[in-house]
């Protein structure tokens, strides 16, 4: 039983350690709100259920909510969070054998490890290539942590016509890749290019989850702003 003294990586652990909470959590990294009900539904628990489990994800911290009528809604509570959630997803998957999928399960799995969105960034291949680009092109630093260049920052508010902004989130942070071990552009402008990228209708949803393809407009604009060709696409 956990008390005020429980370190708080105790309580952290103690949050994700269960089943339905992890299943939350990683359902969220959509980047949307979704209603107590849609995730009861999404776990296949009853709805008393999911209600308590919200309720010690919301109390510890990792969601946050807002009522609207009769409904409930709850997201990610912080950017940093989603960023958390995926980051342990990739080392608790690290060296796991893959286990037995159907031929729908197989076609999603690659589908999100293709091009997903984590919260509210690229990830998968396709943020892999998106990032490694824009290093190769001096657009972000990369060697020692992440950093945008003056020349990069321009890029993304001229050329892409993403806003990046103010705020207290940090510019730039390197997330590591769950199924590509290998970081990509996370922190706003990670956020911000991503935004800009659906905006232009280069970018779309595939189903109800995170995965996403990349449209024939958006090949060619990426060819033209990255030099990324349809092999790095698709």
């Amino acid at each position: 039983m956990m008390g005020p003294m429980t370190p708080p990586l105790a309580r952290l652990a103690g949050l994700l350690a269960d089943g339905t909470r992890a299943t939350f959590c990683l359902a969220l990294l959509d980047g949307r709100a979704w209603t107590a009900g849609e995730l009861a539904r999404y776990a296949g628990v009853a709805a008393s259920t999911a209600s308590e489990h919200l309720t010690l994800l919301v109390a510890g911290g990792l969601l946050a909510e807002e009522h609207q009528g009769r409904h409930r809604y709850v997201r990610l509570a912080t950017p940093r969070v989603a960023e958390l959630i995926e980051e342990i997803s990739g080392y608790a998957d690290a060296g796991s054998p893959a286990p037995h999928q159907s031929l729908r399960g197989a076609v999603a799995s690659e589908a999100m490890a293709r091009a997903r969105t984590c919260y509210d960034h690229l990830a998968g291949r396709l943020g892999v290539r998106v990032t490694e680009a824009m290093s190769a092109r001096g657009l972000l630093e990369a060697e020692a942590g992440f950093a945008l260049t003056e020349r990069g920052r321009a890029w993304l508010e001229t050329e892409v016509g993403a806003t990046l902004g103010g705020g207290r989130r940090p510019l730039v942070r390197a997330c590591l890749d769950w199924t590509e071990r290998r970081p990509h552009l996370a922190g706003a402008a990670g956020a911000a290019l991503c935004r800009r990228l659906h905006e232009r209708g280069w970018l779309v949803r595939i189903g109800t989850q995170r995965a996403v393809r990349v449209t024939p407009d958006g090949q060619a604009g990426l060819r033209d702003l990255l030099g990324l060709s349809p092999a790095d696409l698709t």
